[in-house]
């Protein structure tokens, strides 16, 4: 939010209080940025004070949900020898023989229990999984959950999530947070012009009361906070509907999709071998020979288990730890024979594929762990402040502040051309790959141009009353 006051000011014939000067390079830009920052600000701030409020609860899921779940997470006694992996899969197909196996994560550390994940249990949304917990020392059932996503959230965090992404409204729900991620950058860019545009002037407010005051918190935990607000607001679109699917088309035609592992089980016994009813997760050699296989390939703790789609297809082993240092190595194992017959490292990941792996696991909270997540708290707490702070002084304003009156239309005339053509050119192409952003600019343009013409007109028609008469 900026320091412009209300829009029933911003009709009125007076002139606006120029800013002081400033020999800033950034002082051209500041009318129409400040214009754009108070308005933008205004509309999305709503959503944006939604998504930090979800995000908040969601960065704090993490630590909940082990103390929520610790019965079905833990074992009742670390320890000894673990029983096979098919046993333990068999275990948790007996306590609940519906669906069908989809993956397997074996217990990847001492006291964790082992997940076996299946899809089309009646009663289970066709997104989500049922989680069965075995614990791997008794091959007893710790207990079942309902689970979604490649992060393995329980109905705690899931419920979070899917509030923060789409408030519980599915697809069409997700234009909300793209909405407010495709503007969340663009008002912290914003501010961070104005501020320094001003940092001199701004300097003055310290120690100072009511709106200067707030206007200075505002500035000041704007500026420290923005890196992160661009940064989560850039990580948040890469899996977005629109823009999202815009940045996976760019990364495909430069070559920088994220590769995958090839499940087409190879060799003449490809086919054979896979007797096991359907659905039971055992297939040809079997789930322990698979993990072995896995094993000889430097694939540690946690991987997942896929087992094969059909009698062509071969089993997907893949690591599924996201914290740094990123595991994410896959291997695919011929259910016939057990032998590896493709492999994909992280490590030859194509670098925006990298780059997006770990933007995504710390917007997500993941990367860091408990300091990632601390950190994503911290910066919905200052997103926020700010929100209300924002908010307070247009409050403040409009009961008859004078300080930083609204800079009136045709704030755009004032930059130099030599700003004004390449700042429109970015813009264009940024509201293209972003249509949250480029629509909802274009429509404020429109409306903000049929208004500037209403009020001219009536100017005109109020100047030439007196003359009539």
């Amino acid at each position: 939010m900026s320091t412009a006051p209300s829009t029933t000011k911003d009709e009125a014939p007076q002139p606006a209080a120029a800013p002081p000067p400033s020999s800033s390079r950034l002082a051209p830009l500041r009318p129409l940025v400040l214009r754009l920052h108070f308005y933008a600000g205004i509309v999305v701030a709503p959503f944006l004070l939604v998504a930090a409020v979800t995000g908040f609860l969601y960065a704090g899921a993490f630590q909940a949900e082990k103390l929520v779940y610790a019965h079905e997470l833990t074992v009742a006694k670390a320890g000894g020898t673990k029983v096979p992996l098919s046993e333990q899969v068999a275990a948790a197909r007996k306590a609940h023989p519906q669906g069908t196996v989809s993956a397997v994560r074996p217990s990847p550390e001492a006291d964790a229990t082992t997940r076996v994940m299946l899809s089309g249990v009646k009663g289970v949304d066709p997104d989500h999984t049922l989680a069965v917990f075995v614990d791997p020392y008794t091959g007893k059932v710790r207990g079942a959950l309902e689970q979604y996503g490649s992060t393995g959230a329980l109905p705690l965090r899931t419920w979070i999530d899917e509030f923060h992404r789409d408030l519980h409204l599915g697809d069409n729900g997700r234009v909300y947070s793209e909405f407010a991620a495709s503007w969340l950058w663009v008002i912290a860019g914003g501010g961070l012009v104005l501020w320094f545009s001003r940092r001199r002037a701004l300097r003055k407010v310290r120690g100072t009361r009511g709106r200067r005051r707030t206007l200075g918190l505002h500035g000041t935990v704007g500026v420290w906070a923005a890196a992160g607000f661009i940064f989560l607001s850039a990580t948040g679109l890469t899996w977005s509907t629109y823009a999202g699917a815009n940045i996976d088309t760019l990364r495909t035609s430069l070559g920088q999709a994220t590769p995958s592992v090839s499940a087409t089980a190879g060799g003449e016994h490809a086919g054979h071998g896979s007797s096991a009813a359907a659905g039971a997760g055992e297939h040809g050699v079997g789930l322990d020979t698979v993990l072995a296989a896995a094993r000889a390939k430097g694939l540690t703790d946690p991987v997942e288990i896929v087992p094969p789609a059909d009698a062509s297809s071969a089993y997907v082993v893949r690591q599924v730890q996201r914290g740094w240092p990123e595991k994410q190595d896959s291997v695919a194992v011929d259910p016939a024979t057990g032998e590896v017959t493709d492999e994909v490292r992280f490590d030859d990941y194509p670098l925006l594929a990298k780059l997006t792996r770990w933007g995504i696991d710390l917007h997500t909270g993941i990367l860091f762990g408990l300091v990632n997540q601390i950190a994503l708290m911290l910066l919905a707490l200052c997103l926020i402040l700010l929100i209300v702070w924002g908010y307070r002084m247009w409050w403040l304003r409009g009961r008859g502040s004078t300080f930083g009156r609204p800079v009136p239309r045709g704030a755009w005339q004032q930059v130099p051309a030599q700003i004004l053509v390449p700042a429109v050119t970015v813009v264009a192409v940024l509201g293209y790959f972003v249509p949250l952003l480029g629509i909802p600019l274009a429509a404020f343009i429109a409306v903000d141009v049929v208004l500037g013409e209403i009020a001219h007109r009536r100017r005109r028609t109020s100047e030439a009353a007196p003359a009539v008469r």
